[in-house]
């Protein structure tokens, strides 16, 4: 979905002042709007429904119903299909994250990010990409698949398996997954692959359609869950 006017914010974080924080810098852009602000999961699902935001800044741990449940209910909701959730950590190393992931959040960012990765990484879940480049973020869903196995409650439902999915793309869609898997843009697989970024923006597309991915950052945890890349564990 391209964003027309500004970017529209929703701020999910059980304490006021980080909130405060977080708004300022986000207002402090243009391009950016704060639509409101929650303190708990279950207001944040209730507040993404009323505002429809772009994108939701989700803390992963807060009372009550948590940041993972959020991320669930918010993004099984065919009318929020717009809706990208940003997780917010403060660790390093969390399997809740890869679980958000898995729920279909785009991606995580620590609290600690400096002020400009946050705002950019706003702009990259509004455009609808996932925060998977770093090195970091690939290493932990790396460790934590080869390590957890299918997710907690099974199959997402009406999904299919993984290995019919998985057979149901094309040699080609395979191996533009492999790239996507590798955290590499469109145009860094479409130069590999000698054809046109449109091209492999098609494939893309494809493979999401098929595996019933919201996204790159679901198409990325079902490679590996699929078995077609297995992690690499320093």
């Amino acid at each position: 979905m391209t964003t027309t006017g500004p970017i529209r914010v929703l701020l999910a974080d059980d304490q006021a002042l980080l909130r405060s924080a977080f708004r300022v810098l986000v207002e402090s852009e243009p391009d950016m709007v704060v639509v409101a602000e929650a303190s708990d999961g279950a207001e944040a699902v209730a507040l993404t429904r009323a505002t429809a935001p772009d994108v939701v800044l989700m803390d992963i741990r807060m009372p009550g119903s948590d940041g993972l449940a959020a991320t669930r209910e918010i993004t099984s909701d065919p009318g929020l299909d717009h809706v990208h959730v940003v997780m917010l950590t403060t660790f390093e190393v969390d399997e809740y994250v890869v679980q958000s992931l898995r729920a279909g959040a785009c991606g995580f960012l620590g609290k600690g990010a400096e002020p400009d990765e946050l705002l950019s990484a706003i702009r990259i879940a509004a455009a609808g990409e996932a925060l998977l480049s770093p090195a970091a973020t690939k290493g932990l869903i790396a460790r934590f698949l080869a390590q957890g196995g299918p997710p907690a409650g099974g199959e997402p439902a009406g999904a299919g398996g993984r290995a019919e999915r998985l057979s149901a793309l094309t040699g080609r869609e395979r191996e533009v997954l492999v790239h996507v898997a590798a955290g590499l843009p469109n145009d860094r697989i479409a130069e590999r692959l000698e054809v046109s970024p449109l091209t492999v923006k098609t494939h893309v597309n494809r493979a999401m359609a098929k595996i019933g991915a919201r996204d790159r950052a679901q198409l990325v945890v079902f490679a590996y869950e699929s078995g077609l890349v297995r992690p690499r564990v320093e």
